[in-house]
C-alpha cells in the first residue's frame, strides 16, 4: 500500500523516442506529473495482473486524457478478464475524446516492434497474471574503418549497407560482403519485469542472460511461510532466481511497509550482490554492454534533480 515514501507499482521504460508503462497504480498520474517525465501521452501501457495496487490509476488516467482532448488512440494488454475489467470500469470513466484498445495476451505471445519485441511468460502469483520481456534484436557488429579503407570501399552510402548486412559491388567489379568489414554481432539489451509472484522455474527461464531483472521482494525470509500463502516471494528467493538466471542486475520492487529498502537489499546482495532497490523517482540506465553495466541513477526522474540541473548551468 502507498507510504509518505513509495507509491504502489508503476514501471516507466523509456527506449528512445518509445515510452512503456508497466502497471499503472493509484496515484500513478501524481507521480509522473511530479517527476520529470511529466504526464505524457502515452501510446501503450502493458498490466501484469488486476489486483487493485497495479491498475486502481487506470481509470483516473483514463479521464485525465479525456479532459486534455486526447485523440491519439490508446492501446492497454494484459492478461486473460482485461476486457471484462476495464469494461466494467466504462460507467466510472465516462465517454473519452479518444479510441480505447484493450488487448488480451497469454503467456508465449510476442508484440514486434521496430528494433526489438516484448514477450510475455507466465508467473505463479494464484490469478491470471503476466510477466513482461523486453529483447532486442542482435547488432551487426562493430564497423572496421580500417578493413573497410584496404578493401577500397568509398565513404559514404557503400559503408552504411554494409552496416546493414547488404552486399556492395565496387566499381572495379569486386563485392565486399558485411563480414568483411563488420566484427562479431553484438547482442541488444534485455529486460525483464515479473510483476507479482512466487519464484518460479518460468521466470528463470524468461530471465536468462538478461541485463536487468525487475521482480518483487514483498516480504523477507524471516516471513517465507507467509510469503508461500500469498503467492509472493522474499528477497532471498528474488537473488536465488537472479543468480539462477545469471542476470546482470537485480532490482527489487513491491516492498512491504513493514520494511526498508537497505534491510531488503542487504537480504538479497548475501545471495547475489549486484541487487539495488530503487526509490520512487530513481532510472536504472542500461547501456549497451560495450559501453558500460546497468546502473542505478538516484532520483534520476525527480524533478528537484531536473531543476538542480538547470540551475547549475552556465549562464
Amino acid at each position: 500500500m502507498p507510504t509518505a515514501q513509495r507509491a504502489p507499482a508503476a514501471l516507466l521504460v523509456r527506449r528512445g523516442g518509445d515510452k512503456l508503462l508497466f502497471d499503472c497504480a493509484e496515484g500513478t498520474q501524481r507521480q509522473l506529473l511530479r517527476s520529470s517525465v511529466g504526464l505524457l501521452e502515452l501510446e501503450e501501457v502493458f498490466v501484469t495482473h488486476f489486483h487493485a495496487d497495479h491498475v486502481l490509476g487506470l481509470p483516473g488516467m483514463f479521464k485525465t486524457f479525456a479532459l486534455r482532448g486526447r485523440e491519439l488512440p490508446l492501446r492497454v494488454y494484459g492478461p486473460r478478464g482485461l476486457v471484462d475489467l476495464l469494461g466494467s470500469l466504462k460507467r466510472v470513466v465516462g465517454k473519452l475524446t479518444y479510441d480505447l484498445q484493450l488487448v488480451e495476451v497469454e503467456p508465449g505471445d510476442v508484440l514486434d516492434r521496430d528494433g526489438y519485441r516484448l514477450a510475455t511468460f507466465g508467473v505463479a502469483h494464484g490469478v491470471s497474471a503476466l510477466g513482461w520481456s523486453l529483447i532486442e534484436a542482435t547488432r551487426p557488429g562493430r564497423f572496421d574503418v580500417a578493413a573497410a579503407d584496404t578493401l577500397g570501399v568509398p565513404s559514404g552510402p557503400e559503408r552504411g549497407a554494409l552496416q546493414r548486412g547488404e552486399h556492395v559491388v565496387l566499381p572495379d567489379g569486386r563485392t565486399v560482403k558485411p563480414e568483411d568489414v563488420l566484427g562479431p554481432p553484438r547482442p541488444g539489451r534485455k529486460l525483464v519485469i515479473t510483476g507479482d509472484t512466487a519464484p518460479s522455474v518460468e521466470i528463470v527461464e524468461a530471465a536468462w542472460g538478461a541485463d536487468v531483472l525487475v521482480t518483487e521482494a514483498t516480504f523477507a525470509e524471516e516471513e517465507r511461510d507467509r510469503a508461500e500463502e500469498t503467492n509472493h516471494q522474499t528477497a532471498t528467493q528474488a537473488a536465488e532466481v537472479a543468480q539462477r538466471a545469471n542476470v546482470g542486475l537485480l532490482v527489487l520492487t513491491h516492498l512491504s511497509n513493514r520494511y526498508f529498502g537497505p534491510e531488503i537489499a542487504e537480504e538479497a546482495r548475501a545471495i547475489f550482490p549486484e541487487t539495488i532497490v530503487p526509490r520512487d523517482f530513481d532510472v536504472v540506465e542500461v547501456p549497451y554492454a560495450e559501453r558500460g553495466t546497468p546502473h542505478l541513477v538516484k532520483g534520476g526522474a525527480s524533478r528537484r534533480r531536473e531543476q538542480e540541473v538547470v540551475s547549475s548551468a552556465p549562464q
